[in-house]
């Protein structure tokens, strides 16, 4: 090896040192900041646990003679979790068909038409799918159910659709993984197709499936303005799938052009943050531990 080349890779290996580097401060620094701005309601403005999480009034700008300011953010958590929980029922069986179909079933017109429709779906910006949900969905459940319009099921129906690209990738990706070994040693015992898929290839891409399923999860509980505009952005608790409700995301992007930093009200909204960023933790150790139980079948 000559001097040149050696040069060439000590500069390789210290500029992807440096790019590592970079993003482990990044990614240390945001978490650092959010964490901070997140705990200082707690510790700068003395406002209990309790009042912030178990609590279903938010009024952050109610004066002392009302009562006071109140920082619940149980509702805002509440929207976020039954809607993305939703959303995900609803994409899960569409989601795990359409991913066979383009497998087993059908795979020259599965992956000629349906998987780049299907991929087509993840380029479209998510204000369009809003604006889509507000002109054709809302009027129509609120003539064929009732109610506003506004609602769980209109925000879970839009976000079926925004994480089916995610999930129908991530399931087609693992059905294709498999060997093809599996294959051929089912239709040797003389299953049929829907045997083969129902009782070996399922339960093997599994796994993968649930990752796909977890991803499109995080992907729903991170929406913001799709899900604002057809959710109604009601604070409380929904307790039916045609009533408003509103979101951690919502929350934020409503509000914070209202406060000014530092405020208990710009605190709070620390916290909705700081609860999204450690949702998204929880969320990424899962996949960690769904993708090692894959690995270790």
């Amino acid at each position: 090896m000559n001097l040149k080349n050696v040069k060439n890779e000590l500069i390789g290996k210290w500029t992807s040192f440096l790019c590592v580097a970079l993003v482990i401060v990044l990614t240390i620094s945001i978490i650092f900041f959010i964490a901070s701005k997140g705990l200082a309601i707690f510790f700068s403005n003395h406002i209990s646990f309790s009042n912030v999480f178990l609590n279903t009034d938010w009024y952050p700008d109610r004066s002392a003679a009302e009562g006071g300011p109140s920082f619940g953010i149980l509702p805002f958590l509440a929207g976020s979790i039954v809607v993305s929980l939703f959303a995900v029922l609803l994409s899960a069986p569409l989601s795990i068909i359409s991913a066979f179909f383009i497998t087993e079933i059908a795979p020259s017109i599965g992956q000629r038409f349906l998987q780049p429709a299907v991929e087509l779906l993840a380029g479209i910006p998510s204000v369009v799918y809003g604006w889509i949900g507000l002109s054709v969905l809302v009027p129509f459940i609120r003539s064929t159910f009732g109610g506003l319009g506004v609602s769980v099921l209109a925000a879970g129906l839009v976000l079926a659709v925004m994480i089916l690209p995610t999930t129908v990738s991530v399931a087609t990706d693992r059905i294709k993984a498999l060997p093809n070994s599996y294959k051929e040693a089912s239709y040797a015992l003389g299953s049929t197709r829907w045997q083969l898929i129902r009782r070996v290839l399922f339960p093997a891409a599994l796994p993968g499936i649930m990752t796909g399923l977890i991803l499109g999860l995080a992907r729903a509980f991170g929406e913001a303005l799709a899900v604002q505009m057809v959710l109604g952005n009601v604070r409380k608790i929904p307790h039916s799938l045609l009533e408003p409700a509103t979101t951690l995301t919502s929350g934020i992007t409503m509000d914070m052009g209202y406060t000014a930093m530092g405020s208990p009200w710009n605190n709070a909204l620390w916290t909705m943050a700081l609860v999204l960023l450690i949702m998204s933790f929880f969320f990424i150790i899962i996949i960690r531990l769904v993708s090692k139980r894959g690995v270790n079948r």
